[in-house]
């Protein structure tokens, strides 16, 4: 199991992955918006996507789990 961290302080702008979606290294699973600029969060394992702990939206700080993967 890895869980996947914010690398910056933000906004969750989008969510691109679901529970149960299939992942490789570098997918974006998350973007998040930082002084206007889009950043995303990408897995660091290939798996599948077991928990979203963030919702669109929802302000963020570096070291967060967003993420756990299987």
């Amino acid at each position: 199991m890895a869980q996947v961290a914010a690398h910056i302080t933000g906004t969750v702008a989008r969510i691109e992955k679901q529970p149960g979606d299939a992942v490789s290294p570098g997918d974006a699973l998350v973007i998040l918006e930082s002084m206007k600029m889009e950043m995303p969060v990408e897995a660091t394992a290939a798996g599948r996507v077991k928990e979203v702990r963030c919702k669109e939206g929802q302000p963020v700080s570096e070291g967060d789990v967003l993420v756990v993967l299987e």
